[in-house]
């Protein structure tokens, strides 16, 4: 019973260590453009930084894609939700920053009708009013069709 208790109790540590959930997927747009849409989803009292928040701040949220011959990335990832500004005192300076939700939102081209996939990480970092959790890099790879 007692092992029951710590495992349990590792498993709720361990969730409200990473408490960002993250949704991938591919919006199939005119001809062979996609739209790949990285959706985090925040709970209260967390908030995920912007990938604009500025220097001598937190880490801002970064997107990174591998490199693949099929594939052409259209500008850099757009980002929609309620941005959030305020000074931060931990900082000293002016954060962005989303609460609740924020999609990430990156614009691809496919050469030729081909069917690959679209793979890299997000690398973020969350806080609430008390704490700042270490940054966190999360994997993912989606197939465009």
């Amino acid at each position: 019973m007692l092992l029951f208790l710590v495992i349990l109790g590792l498993g709720v540590f361990a969730q409200i260590k990473n408490p960002v959930s993250f949704k991938y997927e591919a919006v199939k747009k005119a001809g062979n453009t996609y739209e790949l849409v990285i959706t985090a989803t925040v709970p209260t009292p967390w908030h995920i930084y912007s990938q604009n928040t500025g220097k001598n701040g937190p880490i801002p949220t970064s997107i990174s894609f591998k490199k693949n011959p099929l594939l052409t990335l259209v500008g850099k990832p757009k980002e929609l939700g309620k941005l959030e500004k305020m000074f931060d005192k931990n900082f000293n300076t002016n954060v962005l920053y989303y609460a609740d939700q924020v999609q990430f939102v990156q614009t691809i081209t496919v050469k030729g009708n081909i069917k690959t996939n679209i793979s890299g990480s997000v690398n973020y970092m969350v806080c609430d009013d008390s704490q700042c959790l270490p940054p966190t890099n999360k994997s993912f790879d989606i197939k465009l069709q």
